[in-house]
């Protein structure tokens, strides 16, 4: 009996030392970097050690392992909470190759350097950069939407890729919250969204510490939040101490056992440090603490008060002996069942690698359409339609959907055995995103991030509810694929709350992204096969509500042209042109009529398609240079948004037709008068470009 009670102390011992440790080590990054939030981590610490030691399926030595626990921190301001985790349970990095290396993701080096030009520990986890961390957070909600995302993966993963007694998807999604998640729009969009596709594979630990960077959480936030989430159809526990480890282990337990409906653990935390009655501490408003709060804080937890950096004996070995041994019999189990699953499913296998490593099946390519030359045309909205149902047939990874807008997006799969995801039919690949176009971003993101290649479609002028989501896409360098359609004025009697103007222009400032406004059918078949093949950029491809022209190939240049991102479609005679007039999306054909009316009263013009800036500036100098003669001066855009950004292409001689204000409520005809998108109009703007006037 006394031996037991032995072990026992020693065990609860053990825990508050490692415990201790994360806050520690915690504390003693931010005083050095002088900058961060020590009072998350030191407050959250239980919470996580809980998870990761007794509940989280995750083998350190291998981070890639496919069916792992996903851990999100979308309070990404607690980092150093999450880089403790990764160095005290000895994370391996993996290199940019997906090769797991001998290193360890966050060194004691990287803890010291936190918050340092080039190190592995920046302010807000970065995905790319530190292994472990499975998605890009810190703008608060954006980490609960990928988990969203995340955990809507893993369950169309097991429908579509587990057989009877290999079932070899059934990881859980686990993601830290605070109350700035909470508040956040986004954060109930994905709450909503959770419970309706009833994601039992998903728990949000709520950290519900009364405190938020201005003051106490009640100055702005009163309501009631496990009524909320029972609303969502959550199920909702708590647990009213953050330190107490037994009742956390029962409430993951109660997660574990929920199959219907996702869950939330309410958590009441209090920052401990070193003087209790100083509630507006420096720790709840992201400062350091200070070198006597230090001090102070240290003699609290029992710790030697001039120790930096100390992980005590015992702590690693702990560690090792927890998630390390668990992880590695989890995954070790896992292997063999995966190995007998390959044998028996080859292509199954061999779909999963692929998707692992973002790499296209052989004949990904195959049938997907061609459009004859036709003067009334189709919207690009419809041609992509088409050319997403041949790509999604041949791609059985890519899944995706529209927030409500399906029908008018023609983003529906509409092939045999698409079918809708739902909580009753995990396997389709048709998502249902209701009026979220937050969330949708966000969940794409998470999805993204699991290995699917995932599509979210709204109208462009929606584009500004997914920047946060757009941006982090970028940032985290994945392969997210946005649909925009009804991209301009020719929106129509619908008005300026739903015309975009600015859109264009914003998105292609935002670095890594790689925007397309296709300019026929054609061109939007070659637009898709660059989507296909990106791996470390996302897409934002946009589309016309309104029929456009199918241009004659015969006539003018290929639409493969575009793999380049802007090419010379119609030209003046022996290539030297006197005038050049650029053109993307609905314009396109615009400025094709111009120059054939231009050609007709002998000027010399060249048409240049230009459906991608950024694929455009990744070419070399002598393509650039061919395309943009530097010795053509006269030049003129036209473009149905903000001639913002234009000049860097049409030169200070250069004219730009577009939009200078918001549009207008009427038919597409009396706008595009109105405005000045006519024939008429871009032959004046040339001729002034000529006249250098």
């Amino acid at each position: 009996m006394v031996a037991s009670e032995q072990v026992l102390v020693t065990g609860q011992q053990l825990d508050t030392l490692c415990i201790n440790t994360i806050r520690t080590l915690a504390i003693d990054a931010v005083e050095q970097a002088n900058s961060g939030h020590p009072g998350a981590p030191m407050g959250l610490a239980p919470v996580t050690y809980c998870l990761w030691q007794e509940f989280l399926r995750y083998d350190p030595a291998d981070p890639t392992w496919l069916n792992r626990d996903r851990f999100v921190l979308s309070n990404g301001h607690a980092s150093m909470l999450l880089y403790a985790m990764l160095h005290l349970g000895e994370v391996r990095r993996v290199d940019e190759h997906g090769q797991v290396l001998k290193e360890l993701s966050v060194p004691m080096e990287e803890i010291k350097r936190f918050r340092q030009l080039g190190s592995r520990t920046p302010g807000h986890p970065e995905s790319h950069i530190t292994s472990g961390v499975e998605t890009t957070t810190g703008p608060l909600g954006q980490g609960v939407g990928n988990s969203v995302g995340m955990a809507i993966a893993g369950r169309w993963l097991a429908a579509n890729f587990n057989r009877p007694g290999l079932e070899i998807f059934d990881y859980n999604v686990y993601a830290m919250c605070s109350d700035g998640d909470l508040m956040e729009g986004i954060g109930g969009e994905a709450a909503s969204l959770a419970g309706h596709l009833k994601l039992s594979n998903l728990c949000w630990m709520y950290d519900h510490n009364h405190i938020t960077l201005d003051g106490p959480a009640n100055w702005s936030f009163s309501e009631d939040v496990a009524t909320r989430f029972v609303g969502y159809g959550w199920n909702v526990t708590r647990v009213a101490d953050a330190n107490d480890l037994e009742m956390l282990a029962r409430a993951f337990e109660t997660f574990q056992k929920t199959t219907d409906r996702p869950t939330l653990i309410i958590v009441d935390s209090h920052i401990g440090y070193g003087s209790p009655h100083k509630q507006d501490t420096n720790a709840a408003h992201g400062e350091p603490l200070g070198e006597e709060e230090v001090r102070l804080t240290k003699k609290f937890y029992g710790w030697p008060e001039d120790a930096k950096f100390l992980v005590p004996d015992g702590v690693y070995e702990h560690f090792r002996d927890g998630i390390g041994k668990r992880g590695r019999d989890f995954h070790g189990q896992w292997s063999q069942k995966f190995a007998e699953y390959s044998q028996k499913f080859p292509e199954m296998a061999e779909r999963l690698h692929l998707m692992q490593h973002r790499e296209l099946p052989s004949g990904w390519d195959k049938g997907l359409p061609t459009f004859p030359a036709d003067a009334k045309g189709v919207a690009t909205r419809e041609s992509s339609g088409k050319v997403l149902n041949a790509l999604a047939q041949n791609i059985p990874w890519l899944i995706g959907g529209s927030a409500d807008l399906a029908t008018s997006n023609k983003t529906t799969l509409k092939f045999e055995g698409a079918g809708d995801f739902q909580a009753a039919t995990p396997a389709g690949r048709n998502l249902h995103f209701g009026v979220r176009e937050h969330v949708m971003g966000a969940s794409v993101n998470g999805m993204v991030v699991s290995g699917i290649r995932a599509f979210g479609a709204t109208f462009f002028n929606f584009s500004d509810y997914m920047r946060a989501s757009i941006r982090l896409s970028a940032l985290m360098e994945i392969p997210s694929i946005f649909v925009f359609t009804h991209d301009s004025i020719g929106v129509g009697e619908d008005g300026p709350t739903h015309q975009p103007i600015e859109q264009l222009a914003s998105l292609r400032a935002m670095p890594n992204l790689i925007v397309l406004r296709p300019g026929d059918a054609n061109e939007v078949t070659e637009v898709w096969k660059i989507i296909a093949k990106l791996q470390h950029s996302p897409a934002a491809l946009v589309l016309t509500r309104q029929n456009i022209p199918t241009l004659d190939r015969t006539k003018y240049a290929p639409a493969s042209g575009v793999a380049k991102g802007a090419y010379v479609l119609a030209d003046a005679p022996g290539g030297k042109p006197d005038v050049i007039l650029l053109g993307t999306g609905s314009e396109l054909s615009l400025c094709v009529d111009a120059y054939e009316k231009l050609k007709a009263e002998g000027v010399k013009a060249r048409v240049v398609s230009m459906p991608s800036w950024e694929i455009f500036e990744q070419q070399d100098s002598a393509y650039k240079e061919s395309v943009l003669p530097s010795d053509v001066t006269a030049r003129v855009s036209v473009e149905m948004a903000s001639t913002f950004g234009w000049g860097r292409y049409t030169g200070l001689k250069g004219r730009n037709v577009g939009m200078h204000r918001f549009g207008a409520s009427a038919p597409l005809k009396d706008l595009l008068k109105y405005f000045g998108f006519t024939v008429d109009t871009v032959v004046a703007e040339v001729r002034s470009a000529i006249a250098g006037k």
